[in-house]
């Protein structure tokens, strides 16, 4: 007798990856993440690699993870991936207590932070694409020739 098996907690065209206790305040956390909101997986890597914010790694390796997720436990086509969703809350607050002057101390908060990235294949986009190209074909191929004749 084994357990039911979970429901997924997205639908099927999305891939979600998480990280908890990431050692930054949410609100820096949610800066970055916030940058990469509706971009391309592929954009959205470059920016995060070349970001010079210090929680910028950690959000990539959760996007990469994403991707990862969604290439071989959904088999979704990577280059069609986008950031749907990209969000982050606290986690917990270390409290530490620094000795100051005349005996006292004061108090060192230390939060941390997690982290949830969800990516879905951009079905409409491809489709769109499509159409354009299809398009293009069609009309480039008639001036050409007018063109030619005049």
């Amino acid at each position: 007798m084994s357990k039911p098996k979970n429901e997924r907690r997205v639908s099927e065209d999305r891939a979600m990856a998480r990280a908890s206790t990431i050692r930054s305040s949410a609100r820096k956390l949610n800066l970055v993440a916030a940058s990469i909101r509706g971009k391309s997986a592929a954009a959205a890597l470059t920016q995060l690699t070349f970001e010079k914010r210090r929680v910028a790694g950690e959000v990539r390796k959760v996007l990469q993870a994403a991707i990862a997720n969604a290439e071989n436990n959904h088999a979704l086509n990577v280059d069609k991936l986008i950031v749907d969703e990209a969000y982050c809350g606290r986690a917990f607050v270390m409290k530490r207590f620094q000795p100051r002057g005349r005996g006292r101390s004061s108090g060192i908060e230390k939060p941390f932070s997690n982290l949830t990235i969800i990516v879905r294949e951009n079905k409409e986009e491809s489709k769109k694409r499509e159409k354009r190209v299809s398009k293009k074909e069609t009309t480039s191929k008639a001036p050409k020739k007018a063109a030619a004749g005049a």
